[in-house]
């Protein structure tokens, strides 16, 4: 038997446009430092089996009733690549919000250093990527719009 979270399901937006998370949804950007490279964050490659596979964005999923959107995120996050190590830092968020009543949070969460795999359906690969290239890789249309203002908040010292 499979449970259903209460977040679960795909909505028709006030835009027209069919989209998962019947309170929206919301992922995370996780984000390395060092001081010899420029910051590196994590993609995941969505399987063929989930929305819009096959193109890069964040781990992420819907949001669960009662529930906030930095909640979901990381326990989104959890279940698609793993926890994050310990000493992680909630950077700032952004929010794309393509129709009245459906947003997508992005968290972005420096970690001390690089983790993660695949570890459900959702995700084929798992990759840290330097900010400068992640434009080139083929990226799901909401993380391609929502990148910029991502990249400032990523690229901006602490």
């Amino acid at each position: 038997m499979v449970l259903r979270r209460s977040g679960d399901g795909f909505i028709t937006c006030s835009d027209g446009r069919t989209r998962w998370g019947r309170f929206g949804a919301a992922g995370v950007v996780f984000v390395v430092r060092s001081a010899e490279s420029d910051p590196e964050v994590m993609v995941q490659l969505r399987s063929t089996m989930a929305h819009e596979g096959g193109t890069w964005s964040c781990p992420g999923g819907a949001i669960d009733k009662g529930e906030t959107p930095f909640e979901a995120a990381m326990r989104e996050s959890a279940e698609e690549v793993g926890e994050p190590p310990a000493g992680w830092r909630h950077l700032g968020d952004h929010v794309f919000a393509p129709a009245q009543d459906w947003s997508y949070t992005t968290a972005v969460v420096e970690v001390p250093r690089r983790f993660g795999s695949s570890l459900n359906f959702e995700t084929t690969d798992v990759r840290w990527v330097p900010t400068g290239q992640v434009e080139s890789l083929p990226l799901h249309p909401g993380f391609a719009t929502s990148w910029p203002p991502i990249r400032t908040i990523v690229e901006t010292p602490v």
